[in-house]
């Protein structure tokens, strides 16, 4: 399956370690992982997205990219495709506007029931489904239950009304193709759900049956002298619908400084464009 990363901070921070250095870093994992990569990061509320076809890992863009993105909100994705052809079309993240979206999953038998899906997709926004994944497909249905509910060009969004939104994604999915994988081992080919989201201030991901880890503090921050940022936050747990000042997710747990949790499946966790942070439980139908 593919790799995801999602970070949010309330300061530029650069993500060179993550992506390349780091044990574990998406660049690393992209061996295993060769079907292209995508970052997308956001520079004055605007997000920029650079995506290729080849592996990360052999890719100097992907060096240099990663050596000089210093953003507030990032999101990268490193490909092993289970549906579409190898093309940019077809690689994370995608883009809507602010919304940007990355995905780790898999609709299985996708093309048996593709036009149901279609069904619940916005007219205004399916005619921008350019590529042939099952991806970009949920991206859009997505997009659609949310713009139900708020109009998507109004970024600041509530999170329990993503939440609401992808309880509805789920249950349109898993009423077409069966419920979302529950087992241990990660099938590849089962059905999974699980993304990253953001809108450059929000940012949210859900565990939709692959796993996916999320950090919010750190054990001892190296620039806890010299940061006008550093707070409490910043070396402890955080409570519920509080303000942290930097929110982390990675397929894989990151060697360095930060506690890691794992995601359950049929929990999300984000932070609104305040920095406060929310978890919850969806009801989401798991084998």
């Amino acid at each position: 399956m593919c790799r995801l990363f999602g970070f949010r901070s309330i300061i530029n921070s650069q993500v060179h370690s993550s992506l390349v250095h780091a044990d574990n870093a998406l660049s690393s994992q992209s061996i295993k992982h060769p079907d292209g990569w995508g970052v997308a990061y956001y520079l004055e509320q605007t997000p920029h997205l650079i995506k290729s076809v080849d592996r990360a890992v052999d890719d100097h863009i992907f060096h240099r990219v990663s050596g000089i993105v210093a953003s507030q909100t990032v999101i990268a994705h490193i490909r092993k495709a289970t549906h579409g052809v190898l093309n940019i079309l077809n690689s994370h993240p995608f883009q809507y506007g602010k919304w940007v979206f990355a995905h780790n999953g898999n609709i299985k038998n996708f093309e048996k029931h593709k036009q149901k899906l279609y069904q619940h997709i916005d007219p205004k926004l399916a005619k921008f489904i350019l590529g042939t994944t099952d991806s970009e497909v949920i991206f859009y249905l997505l997009l659609s239950l949310i713009k139900n509910k708020h109009p998507l060009d109004q970024t600041e969004v509530r999170l329990g009304l993503i939440k609401e939104a992808t309880q509805e994604l789920c249950q349109i999915v898993t009423k077409y193709y069966g419920p979302l994988y529950g087992g241990d081992d990660n099938d590849p080919k089962e059905n999974h759900l699980t993304f990253i989201l953001t809108t450059g201030s929000t940012m949210v991901a859900f565990n939709g049956g692959q796993s996916l880890n999320y950090s919010t503090h750190k054990k001892l921050c190296s620039e806890r002298e010299t940061c006008s940022y550093y707070s409490f936050a910043c070396e402890n747990k955080v409570k519920l619908n509080s303000p942290v000042n930097h929110l982390i997710f990675s397929s894989e747990e990151l060697t360095g400084e930060n506690i890691w949790s794992n995601l359950k499946k049929g929990e999300m966790v984000g932070v609104d464009s305040n920095m406060y942070f929310s978890k919850f439980e969806l009801n989401a139908n798991f084998s």
